[in-house]
């Protein structure tokens, strides 16, 4: 094989895994605050017991115009994830960058330590996506 037929080899496998692996589905994760000119700012999955900002983030519009952001808190005494709360929201069919501010005025602040499974549901509760958070003291 010369040379030629290798540097082909390698730029065909080069463009077939960037497609194979790039985003198909929404992804969440966290930050300590969205500012308007910073952006994501503090991203992480471990936070102190109060306010998180949870953003999704896809590579079409998401095509949802009210959605459900649910917590599931993990239950050590029984080794599961049970159900925590949960809260509607509204938003524009052909967003596809989402931003929720999880504060004591909307009611959806974590309250307690603990590892919470965070989902982003449609309104008939189909799972969109979802995230893993650690909430410390």
């Amino acid at each position: 094989m010369n040379n030629l037929n290798l540097l082909i080899i390698c730029i065909l496998f080069t463009l077939i895994q960037s497609y194979l692996s790039a985003q198909s589905e929404p992804v969440m994760y966290f930050c300590e605050r969205y500012d308007e000119y910073e952006g994501e700012v503090g991203i992480g999955d471990r936070f102190a017991k109060g306010s998180a900002t949870i953003l999704i983030r896809a590579d079409s519009p998401l095509n949802l115009s009210r959605i459900i952001i649910r917590y599931d808190k993990y239950n050590t005494r029984k080794d599961q994830f049970e159900y925590y709360k949960q809260s509607f929201f509204d938003t524009e069919r052909d967003k596809n960058y989402l931003t929720f501010f999880m504060n004591k005025e909307n009611g959806m602040e974590f309250e307690h330590q603990g590892f919470y499974r965070v989902y982003l549901l449609d309104e008939d509760e189909q799972m969109i996506t979802s995230a893993l958070i650690e909430i410390i003291d």
